[in-house]
């Protein structure tokens, strides 16, 4: 099963950064085991563009369209058997000790 791993910033991070495990060794134990398929970091929300079309003409938004305090800073693609595994692969991830995490399975079609 696969799923979207969003990978978020958050206004309480873990206070003890001993705990918070290295983001090199998730990724290499994660890709060699073949549970992420691809990932990577984001530019800030001030590089994004906003698109929306409005009565056929296209508008352009610089910027994220919602400001918010938590900001998706990457993402990772997970090929996982369920989402026990998916949740534990997450759990693993440096950023839901000093973030947050936002996991969603594709959409049957």
């Amino acid at each position: 099963m696969k799923y979207m791993m969003f990978v978020c910033t958050d206004t309480e991070p873990e206070t003890d950064e001993s705990r918070v495990p290295d983001i090199e060794v998730w990724v290499e134990e994660n890709d060699t085991a073949g549970r992420r398929v691809t990932g990577n970091v984001l530019a800030p929300p001030s590089a994004a563009t906003t698109v929306r079309v409005r009565g056929g003409e296209v508008l352009l938004t610089d910027g994220p369209f919602a400001e918010t305090k938590e900001v998706i800073v990457g993402f990772d693609i997970l090929e996982c058997a369920d989402l026990d595994e998916a949740i534990a692969v997450a759990a693993a991830h440096p950023m839901a000790y000093g973030g947050r995490v936002e996991l969603r399975p594709y959409a049957d079609r």
